[in-house]
């Protein structure tokens, strides 16, 4: 379980990382839209993406990941 926790975190820095060292610019423009969202929307946003990574989770569990 644990290792499956650390692969997770290590492939999260990965895409994070590519996508900082790839495209700074645009990492820029979307925290300025962030930035103008009302923060009900920013929270709507994160619970968002947290349903869709359970459901991706879930998903490639249920796989046989």
């Amino acid at each position: 379980m644990s290792g499956l926790l650390l692969l997770g975190l290590g492939l999260v820095l990965i895409v994070e990382g590519a996508v900082y060292a790839l495209a700074p610019g645009i990492v820029e423009r979307l925290l300025d839209i962030l930035r103008s969202l009302p923060l009900a929307a920013r929270r709507q946003t994160g619970l968002l993406s947290m349903v869709i990574g359970l459901i991706l989770v879930w998903a490639a569990y249920q796989i046989g990941f």
